[in-house]
């Protein structure tokens, strides 16, 4: 690997790279940063644990120039809270030696409270698109300065279903900008982006996409439903002493409640659990546990497994297999990142198998289906999702013809349907008389 000081970096970000203790560069950092100074725009395809973070903040910091106004010059858009606090912090650590200013705002908090700590100024800003959008339109956030507009994990910002605030926060930005895209997949939603809003961006692919990560020892089993793969977990948790720093990834909270609720009756107080109904403060909290060894499990959803960055987390255990394959790819690059070792786990039913399949049509490697070891206890109970679904043929009943009957009443015969009418007497006597009735002359 290439070393920082071929990167011609000021002295400032030389002592702050020694004191975070990395020397080396990894190939994304390499590739991005001699584009990124002569300033043009880059679409970096770059898997996690590539180190693409550091590839855009060093130019970014680079090129910083003071400013007396604290206009923001950076804007940095994630898709997740947990990644606005992990990138605000690696600019802390990269800016130790040098007074550049760094906000990150996100929803879930009390917007004032941001808008407060927005009046002081800040020199770069990191966000969520949605409450970036709202404290630009109260005014908190003035574009007209930002030189350098950085988008970490496009394909997730649209997944999550961003597009429309990225296109009204690009349009509020000066023409004139530097635009850097970083995303783990290239899906035709993002070429389209790309395309529309940036200026010919230089590609940069740190990996194939799709490829695994090769520090990466990637394990399956065959396990028949929801609880016995609860019980395995169990019996992992018991039998083996390897799982130091462990993240467990489930698709749904509901899912996620359950696994906890199980490993923490069997290490109370060793275990947390992180989801979108989690408030802010207990979300990070419960990483922070887990990034100091606290906890030594991490049950979490897909929508947070990109804003987790922890260090040296020696398995990633797949409770279910994730429908779109790329998502595969994210969970497990939580392990075996800076050249460390790891070994991802994952427990496969008979209906996602096809999912299994996909992955390694994506990866183009194939996952060896284990047997599960002998002693796990297999379990009988079932989720509502598992239960066998009974089809029964619905017979509608057949309808009575009805017959056509007649009138409920017959016709009158002709001598009792006479009509009356009315009629004076004049023409009563007429009618038998035969002639008109006449009074006779007055006397």
């Amino acid at each position: 690997m290439p070393s920082f000081n071929n990167f011609n970096l000021n002295n400032a970000l030389r002592n702050a790279l020694t004191d975070i203790g990395i020397s080396e560069a990894t190939t994304i950092q390499e590739k991005v940063f001699t584009i990124a100074m002569a300033g043009r725009d880059i679409c970096g395809i770059a898997q996690t644990g590539t180190g693409k973070t550091f590839a855009y903040l060093l130019p970014c910091i680079m090129q910083w120039k003071f400013s007396a106004a604290k206009n923001p010059q950076i804007l940095i858009l994630v898709p997740t809270r947990e990644l606005v606090m992990q990138v605000v912090n690696d600019i802390k650590k990269l800016c130790k030696y040098n007074s550049l200013v760094v906000a990150g705002v996100y929803g879930g908090v009390n917007i004032n409270t941001q808008s407060l700590a927005l009046q002081e100024g800040a020199d770069a800003i990191v966000a969520t698109p949605g409450r970036l959008i709202d404290l630009i339109y109260n005014g908190a956030i003035k574009t007209k300065a930002i030189k350098k507009l950085v988008i970490d994990e496009m394909d997730e910002m649209l997944n999550l279903g961003f597009k429309t605030q990225l296109t009204q926060v690009i349009e509020l930005l000066p023409v004139k900008r530097q635009n850097m895209l970083f995303s783990a997949t290239i899906t035709n939603d993002v070429e389209i982006l790309i395309e529309t809003l940036f200026n010919n961006p230089e590609r940069i692919e740190a990996a194939p996409a799709g490829s695994p990560l090769a520090n990466i020892t990637q394990i399956a089993y065959s396990v028949p439903n929801f609880y016995t793969k609860v019980n395995f977990l169990q019996w992992l948790v018991t039998n083996d002493s390897s799982m130091q720093k462990v993240l467990v990834f489930t698709a749904t909270k509901q899912m996620a409640d359950d696994i906890y609720e199980a490993l923490a009756a069997q290490i109370p107080e060793r275990v947390g659990v992180i989801h979108s109904n989690k408030e802010q403060n207990n979300r990070f909290n419960t990483v922070n546990n887990f990034q100091s060894g606290n906890y030594l499990f991490l049950v979490a959803t897909d929508i947070v497994a990109r804003g987790i960055d922890v260090a040296q987390v020696t398995h990633v255990i797949n409770i279910d297999i994730p429908d779109t394959p790329e998502n595969y790819i994210h969970r497990i690059g939580r392990t075996g990142r800076a050249d460390k070792k790891g070994i991802a786990i994952s427990f496969v039913t008979e209906q996602e198998k096809a999912a299994l399949t996909n992955i390694e049509a994506l990866m183009q490697q194939q996952i060896i289906l284990n047997i599960m070891p002998l002693d796990v206890p297999i379990s009988t109970t079932l989720t509502e999702e598992e239960k066998p679904k009974i089809f029964m043929k619905i017979i509608q009943p057949k309808k009575k013809k009805v017959e056509e009957k007649g009138a409920s009443f017959h016709e009158k015969s002709a001598k009792n349907s006479k009509v009356n009418v009315k009629q004076s007497r004049k023409d009563v006597m007429k009618k038998k008389y035969k002639k008109p009735i006449k009074r006779g002359a007055k006397k």
